[in-house]
């Protein structure tokens, strides 16, 4: 009898333990962008982390919606700061004590969400900031840590600033060559140390797909785990993708300042589908199921064999983001804005992704240009573009984008058809100088990426206040964000 009991004890033991193995130690990790113009509701993507076995998620605010969403639903939140709250926190230990209480003590205690992490900051340190945010991210941090002390959470919750690659490099170009660049080398050392002192990891960002774009004689194969390239020989080490380089640069720059056991995690890293010609589906999806593949198979780096949690970037694609760092910036998510699944993946154990469920949406109606209509007015057909790409999402028009393709017709019909959804398909909202009609006939090309959207019902999950004006009920993050959008349908308007 008991040789049965054990036997079955065993087995049981036997097939947690696989199970780990396959899901990784935490499942998987993704970041949860909230910059939509027609978010699917944060209960659904609750769910649908949950669905598919994503354990843990970075926020990249206190989003009130999506932390009541995650309350009691056995997923780990690392909840951010903004870089414009960073000189206000910085001055003040009492505003980093009443963020605290709002939006940390508040939602652990009243909602039960498992908050673990508190994100100062993101890429504070970036080059293209110019030492905006230098000065203001250690004491932010400082400020940050003492209030969750003092709310009794120091334990419980833990700071971290996620940050760019861009803060170390290499001389030699090799990881073993590793350091933090001189101009932020001691912000660099007193954050670390700071943060080791009180149990903190470090958050590093790493984008090979930025490596590879950015750059026209960037070997492509290197991007990928799975890639041909030649490989990179640094003494006895020798490196097949750059994700492993780039990490190990990382570590070697921790090593020399005598941070070696630093704990790490990757905050940010995927890989988009539009708004270049190496953002699409195939490219994505080559380069995630390799990711995952390395995450189920609790698979580190050469200098580091014990992985960091990995944070995928992004879970759903955000129509509203900026596109300042350039089209593809919308496109990162792992599923489509409305939860449908862009590409299979394999996330081990054969399970497969699954697509949110419960999801309603606007009529099935779209805004397209008229047959009728004359193209050769170019006043007309300029203001149209403009009103349409600056108030929605026209990146897929960009070259290389999925409907680059089109012509000028499609590309009219396109931005309209956005403008139009985007406006909740509200009486007035396609009418473009005569240009435009509403069909109930798919206008999207068969048998291509380029698909014509649909949006989300908002007012079918949630009722919502409406103004009758056609103001456009993007959420800005700021005005830059209107900016870049009106740069860019000037650029689609030169290409015409």
């Amino acid at each position: 009898m008991g040789f049965k009991h054990f036997s079955r004890c065993f087995l049981l033991a036997l097939c947690i333990l696989s199970q780990g193995l396959v899901m990784g130690a935490h499942g998987f990790a993704c970041n949860w962008g909230t910059r939509l113009t027609h978010p699917l509701p944060p209960q659904i993507t609750v769910k649908l982390m949950r669905d598919n076995g994503f354990k843990q998620v970075k926020l990249f605010e206190a989003d009130p919606a999506a932390l009541k969403a995650l309350g009691n639903s056995g997923i780990q939140v690392m909840v951010g700061i903004p870089n414009d709250l960073l000189a206000t926190l910085a001055a003040s230990v009492d505003a980093a004590i009443a963020w605290v209480n709002q939006n940390v003590s508040n939602y652990i205690s009243k909602n039960g969400v498992d908050i673990r992490y508190v994100a100062v900051g993101n890429e504070a340190f970036l080059k293209t900031y110019n030492g905006r945010f230098v000065n203001s991210t250690f004491p932010a941090i400082q400020n940050i840590q003492a209030a969750l002390i003092k709310a009794g959470l120091g334990r419980q919750v833990k700071v971290t600033t996620p940050l760019n690659a861009d803060v170390y490099q290499s001389d030699s170009g090799l990881p073993s060559g590793g350091n933090f660049r001189p101009d932020i080398h001691d912000q660099m050392i007193s954050i670390i140390k700071f943060l080791s002192q009180n149990g903190g990891p470090l958050t590093f960002n790493i984008y090979p797909f930025l490596s590879l774009d950015a750059d026209p004689h960037f070997p492509k194969e290197f991007a990928f785990f799975d890639g041909s390239a030649a490989p990179v020989v640094d003494g006895s080490i020798t490196y097949t993708n750059v994700f492993d380089a780039n990490y190990d640069t990382l570590i070697t720059a921790l090593e020399k300042n005598g941070f070696g056991q630093m704990p790490v995690i990757i905050g940010e890293v995927g890989w988009p589908t539009d708004g270049t010609a190496n953002a699409n589906i195939k490219n994505a999806q080559r380069f995630n199921q390799g990711l995952i593949d390395r995450i189920v198979k609790r698979q580190g780096s050469p200098k580091r064999p014990t992985p960091p949690d990995i944070y995928l970037f992004g879970f759903i694609d955000e129509d509203a983001k900026s596109i300042e760092p350039g089209p593809f910036e919308r496109h990162w998510g792992v599923f489509n804005f409305d939860g449908s699944i862009k590409y299979p993946l394999n996330l081990g154990g054969g399970k497969q992704l699954v697509a949110a469920r419960g999801v309603r949406y606007l009529p099935k109606q779209w805004c397209v240009m008229s047959t009728q209509a004359n193209v050769q007015d170019p006043t007309a057909f300029s203001e149209s573009m403009s009103k349409a790409c600056t108030y929605a999402d026209c990146t897929p028009l960009s070259p290389g984008g999925s409907c680059s393709g089109l012509d000028i017709r499609g590309n009219a019909s396109y931005a309209f058809n956005m403008y139009y959804q985007t406006m909740d398909q509200r009486k007035g909202s396609c009418n473009f100088n005569g240009l435009s009609v509403i069909t109930n006939i798919n206008p999207s090309p068969p048998q291509s990426s380029c698909q014509f959207k649909i949006m989300i019902d908002l007012g079918k999950h949630e009722k919502k206040s409406t103004t009758p004006s056609d103001a456009p009920k993007i959420k800005l993050n700021s005005m830059l964000m209107l900016l870049s959008s009106f740069i860019f349908t000037m650029f689609l308007l030169l290409r015409v």
